[in-house]
C-alpha cells in the first residue's frame, strides 16, 4: 500500500519552512512565504494538495525573505524585500504577507514603499494546483497525472481537474485582479512613503458547489479565531512561577486546539488529529494517546476520539486493509491512491496497540466521571475490542499480542516505533515478525483492568474477576518470559520464533506505568532507563547507545521522543521514584525553551554535555498531537492529579520541583463542574469540587488497589451496586 509500508518519516521539508495548521488543512512553505512544487510544500485540505505552487513576483523579482513569525498555529506574517535591479543592497520596497489557514488560505499581501519617489511595479501571483495526493508529495513520487482546465474570470482564477472519473476544482481570488491562465496580475503605482494591498484566497470548491472560505470584513474575527476564542474559553487557564514552563504549557493548548478536526460524518464531534504536516487525520494510537494524556484539559476531545474510533471500529477480516472484527483502525486517509489501494476504503488498520488503547482510554473517561451515557453506549465496543484482543491479537495462543501483517504493502511494524528497522536484537539484527511487543502486554494488561474496573462499578463481578484473573495472568507470564536477569532489563519484543529481542529499548518504561512490572525488578529496570547510554540529558533515548543498531540521529534507534518520556516519567511516579521522574521533565521542559515552547514529535539523541541545545530530527512533525500533549502530562503528573469520580475522590499530592514555581489553574473540569487549583511546594488547596466529591492529598491508588478495596467493600455491603 502506498505510504503505509514506506519509511515513516518525510524528506526534508527544506531551511527556513513554515507550517501551519487549521482542523484538516495545512500549509507548508518557504520562509518568504512562497510554495515551491520541487519541495514538500504546498496549501492540503483532505490529504490533497489543492495548491502546489503560490510565488509573488514585483517587477519580476522574487521576494527576499527578512523574517516569518507565526502569530498562532494557523496564521503567519512573512516579512520579506524586493531586491533592486541594480545590485544595492537596501531596497525601498519592503513586502508583508499576512497568512491565514482555513479551509484554503487566506493572505493580506501589502506593498510598502520607503522612498521618496513613487514605484512602478507589476506584481504577479503565479498559481498552480496538481491536486496531488498528501502521500505522492511526502514520498516526492507523483505519479497520477490530472488533465487541468483553467478558468480565468474577473479578479479570480478557477483550476479544475480530472483523472479516472475524480474532480477536483479549486478557485484563486485576489481583489482588484486581472486573472491569467497561468497567474493574479496588479499593475500600481505606489506613492512615496505610501503603501498598496490586497487580499488573495486559495479555496477547495466540491464539484458543483460554491467556495466556502470567503474574506472576513476588516477587523472581524476569521472562522478560525472564533474556533480559538470558543477553545480558550472552555479549557483551564493557568499562571505558573517559572514564566518558560508556563509560556510552554500555553503553547501546548494553543497547538491541542489547531490539531482538533471534526468528524465528517458527526461534525458535533471533534477529535484529535496525529499531527503537522503530513497527518492532519484521525489516528488510532496517536489520538487516542493524546486523548488520555488531554483529559485534565478537553474531556471532550476524549469522547469524540472513542465514539469516532467506534464507528469505523472493525467488523470483517480484510487482508487488504488489515481489519478484523473487533479491531481499532491505525488511521483514516482521504486521498485517492489510499481508497484504491484499500479497495475503495479509507481507514487502514495495520496497527497491534490501538485496539487496547481504546479501552483504556475509555476507562480513565469513566475515572474522571464524563458523559455517563456515553460510556454506557461504548462499553460494547470495548467488550468487541477485548474480544479482537484475545481472539486475533494473540495468534498464536500463548497469551501474548502479536502482529505480523497479512500482505506486502502494510506497515512491517506495528507498534509506536513503526519505522521498518525500529525492532532489533542487542547486535543490530533486524527482528522478524510476528512480533510480541514488551510495551503492547502493558497495554494489554492495561485494558484488562479498565475494563475490570468498569464491570466493577456496574456491578458485574463476574466479568470483572474474570479480566482481573487474565491481568494476574498476563503479569506472571510477562515477567518469565521478557525479563533479561543477566542484563536487568525487559527484551523489548519476542521474535517469530519466541526468541526474546533483547535490545535495551525505552519501550519498557511504558510497563511501568500500566503496573506489568514485579516490584523487584523495577529498581534495575529504572537504573537502565536513567543510565548514561539512555539518558540524553534532554530525555530518555529510544534506544541506548551501547546497542549495534543505535544512530542519534535515527527514527526509532536513538532518538528522543517527547510522548515515550512523558509515559516513561508517569511509570516513575507510579513506582515511587520521584527524583527520577523530576529529572525527566524538567529536561523535556527546557528543550522546549529552544523550539519557542513547542516540543516536536522528536529531536535527536546526541548527548546534552555534546550538544548545548537539542538537535532537531529534520522531518519531525511540529505540532503534533502526542508531543504537544506531553507538558500537559508532565506537569499532571508531578501534581500527582488524578480522579475517580464513581469512588468520590480526587487526588492531588505535588512533587513539582522547587523551580517550577507556585501553580494556579482555574476552570479545570471535574466531573459535572470547574474547579480551581493551587499548588504552593509541596502544599495544595482545590476549590469548587462539584458535591459528593472529596479532595485526598494523597498519590491516587491504582486501579488493582481500587478494585480490591472494591471487592471488600462489596463484600462487606452484600451484593447490590454500591452507591459509590
Amino acid at each position: 500500500m502506498v505510504g503505509w509500508n514506506a519509511d515513516t518519516a518525510a524528506g526534508p521539508l527544506g531551511a527556513g519552512t513554515v507550517t501551519l495548521v487549521e482542523g484538516s488543512s495545512f500549509c507548508i512553505s518557504s520562509s518568504n512565504g512562497d510554495i515551491n512544487p520541487g519541495l514538500p510544500q504546498g496549501v492540503f485540505h483532505l490529504d490533497t494538495r489543492i495548491l502546489s505552487r503560490w510565488e509573488l513576483t514585483v517587477n519580476g523579482q522574487a521576494i527576499e525573505p527578512l523574517a516569518a513569525e507565526t502569530r498562532e498555529p494557523y496564521r503567519a506574517l512573512f516579512i520579506g524585500r524586493v531586491p533592486r535591479s541594480d545590485g544595492y543592497a537596501d531596497s525601498p520596497l519592503l513586502v508583508e504577507r499576512l497568512r491565514e489557514v482555513g479551509t484554503g488560505i487566506f493572505e493580506e499581501i501589502t506593498v510598502r514603499n520607503y522612498s521618496k519617489q513613487p514605484a512602478e511595479c507589476r506584481i504577479l501571483l503565479t498559481a498552480e494546483s496538481d491536486f496531488a495526493d498528501l502521500f505522492e508529495v511526502k514520498e516526492a513520487r507523483i505519479t497520477r497525472q490530472w488533465k487541468e482546465t483553467r478558468v480565468p474570470e474577473g479578479d479570480s482564477l478557477e483550476i479544475r481537474g480530472t483523472w479516472e472519473g475524480i474532480r477536483q476544482r479549486v478557485v484563486i481570488r485576489a481583489e482588484n485582479a486581472g486573472a491569467g491562465a497561468r497567474a493574479l496580475g496588479f499593475t500600481v503605482k505606489i506613492p512615496p512613503a505610501g503603501s498598496w494591498s490586497t487580499r488573495a484566497s486559495v479555496v477547495p470548491a466540491p464539484d458543483g458547489a460554491g467556495t466556502r472560505f470567503t474574506h472576513p470584513s476588516r477587523g472581524e474575527l476569521s472562522p478560525s479565531d472564533r474556533r480559538r476564542q470558543e477553545w480558550v474559553a472552555k479549557i483551564p487557564r493557568l499562571q505558573v512561577g517559572n514564566r518558560s514552563m508556563e509560556r510552554t504549557l500555553r503553547r501546548s493548548y494553543e497547538d491541542l486546539g489547531a490539531l482538533r478536526i471534526q468528524d465528517p460524518d458527526h461534525p458535533d464531534r471533534v477529535v484529535v488529529a496525529a499531527g503537522a504536516p503530513w497527518f492532519m487525520t484521525l489516528f488510532g494510537r496517536d489520538s487516542l494517546w493524546a486523548s488520555e494524556m488531554a483529559l485534565p484539559v478537553d474531556p471532550s476531545l476524549a469522547l469524540g476520539t472513542l465514539r469516532t474510533l467506534a464507528d469505523r471500529q472493525g467488523t470483517v477480516v480484510d487482508t487488504a486493509s488489515e481489519e478484523e472484527p473487533g479491531k481499532i483502525l491505525h488511521e483514516v486517509r482521504l486521498d485517492v491512491s489510499s481508497g484504491l489501494a484499500l479497495g475503495g476504503k479509507s481507514a487502514y488498520y495495520g496497527s497491534v496497540d490501538a485496539t487496547p488503547l481504546f479501552v483504556i482510554v475509555l476507562g480513565s473517561v469513566s475515572r474522571w466521571g464524563f458523559a455517563k451515557d456515553v460510556i454506557a453506549e461504548l462499553l460494547p465496543n470495548a467488550d468487541r475490542a477485548l474480544d479482537w484482543i484475545m481472539n486475533y491479537g494473540d495468534r498464536d495462543g500463548d497469551g501474548f499480542v502479536e502482529y505480523g501483517r497479512p500482505n506486502d504493502h502494510g506497515l512491517i511494524n506495528q507498534g509506536w516505533k513503526d519505522s521498518w528497522d525500529g525492532i532489533n536484537f542487542a547486535d543490530g539484527t533486524i527482528a522478524e515478525p510476528p512480533l510480541a511487543l514488551c510495551e503492547v502486554q502493558a497495554y494489554v494488561h492495561g485494558a484488562y483492568m479498565a475494563r475490570a474496573w468498569m464491570a466493577y462499578d456496574d456491578g458485574d463481578l463476574t466479568l470483572a474477576a474474570e479480566l482481573r484473573e487474565r491481568a494476574d495472568r498476563l503479569k506472571k507470564k510477562f515477567n518469565e518470559e521478557f525479563w533479561l536477569p543477566e542484563k536487568g532489563y525487559y527484551a523489548v519484543a519476542l521474535d517469530k520464533d519466541k526468541r526474546p529481542v533483547d535490545a535495551c529499548a525505552s519501550n519498557m518504561g511504558h510497563c511501568l506505568w500500566f503496573g506489568l512490572v514485579d516490584e523487584d525488578k523495577a529498581p534495575q529496570v529504572v537504573e537502565r532507563l536513567m543510565s548514561p547510554e539512555m539518558f540524553s540529558g534532554w530525555g530518555v533515548r529510544t534506544l541506548a547507545s551501547d546497542m549495534g543498531a543505535y544512530n542519534p540521529a535515527s527514527y526509532h534507534n536513538g532518538s528522543v521522543w517527547p510522548h515515550d518520556n512523558a509515559l516513561i516519567s508517569a511509570g516513575l511516579l507510579r513506582y515511587g521514584f520521584v527524583a527520577e521522574a523530576q529529572r525527566i521533565a524538567t529536561a523535556l521542559l527546557e528543550a522546549a525553551e529552544y523550539s519557542g515552547g513547542r516540543l516536536p514529535e522528536l529531536f535527536c539523541g546526541f548527548d546534552r554535555d555534546q550538544f548545548r541545545e537539542p538537535v532537531p530530527y529534520p522531518t519531525a512533525c511540529s505540532p503534533q498531537a502526542w508531543a504537544a500533549t506531553t507538558p500537559i502530562q508532565l506537569m499532571t503528573g508531578l501534581m500527582r492529579y488524578d480522579a475517580h469520580i464513581s469512588l468520590g475522590g480526587v487526588w492531588l499530592d505535588p512533587v513539582l520541583p522547587e523551580s517550577y514555581g507556585d501553580l494556579h489553574i482555574s476552570n479545570a473540569p471535574m466531573g459535572s463542574g470547574r474547579i480551581t487549583i493551587d499548588v504552593v511546594g509541596s502544599s495544595s488547596q482545590v476549590q469548587g469540587l462539584p458535591e459528593g466529591l472529596t479532595l485526598h492529598h494523597a498519590q491516587r491508588p491504582w486501579i488493582t488497589e481500587l478494585v480490591e478495596r472494591a471487592e471488600l467493600r462489596r463484600a462487606e455491603n452484600g451484593p447490590g451496586r454500591e452507591s459509590g
